[in-house]
């Protein structure tokens, strides 16, 4: 897929946000961050519905960093309706993967795996679905 250029002008203080939440969610740039919450923006309207649907949730983490397994827990905690099952898999001695398989309204589980791959540490996260009903 090819790339285009394009300029974007803002102010000084949504830069500066946009350069933290670069940092804070490990972007290799701002345009890759750019790319990521249009992407995002898109799929959360397309799923902005009441179907029910069944998925799942994969978020890496450096597990050296144990709040972020707690947060995990915190927040899978007020969401035990939708969640069918929760894994961890030790990718080595820094890295985990976690998955959770999930069957729900559509835009609960979007926002599921909102708190989940905003959780500061947190290097990759995605909810893939599919239409169940």
């Amino acid at each position: 897929m090819s790339l285009k250029r394009f300029g974007v002008s803002l102010e000084d203080n949504l830069l500066e946000s946009l350069d933290r939440y670069v940092s804070e969610n490990g972007f290799a740039n701002r345009s890759q961050a750019i790319r990521f919450l249009v992407e995002k923006n898109v799929a959360e309207q397309k799923w902005q519905c009441n179907h029910i649907v069944a998925g799942t949730i994969i978020i890496m983490y450096d597990q050296v960093k144990k709040e972020i397994a707690s947060r995990i827990a915190d927040i899978q905690q007020n969401y035990q309706d939708v969640i069918l099952s929760s894994s961890q898999y030790y990718i080595n001695r820094n890295f985990c993967l976690h998955i959770a398989t999930v069957m729900g309204t559509a835009n609960r589980l979007t926002e599921l795996s909102d708190r989940l791959t905003t959780i500061k540490g947190i290097k990759h996260g995605k909810l893939v679905m599919s239409r169940a009903d």
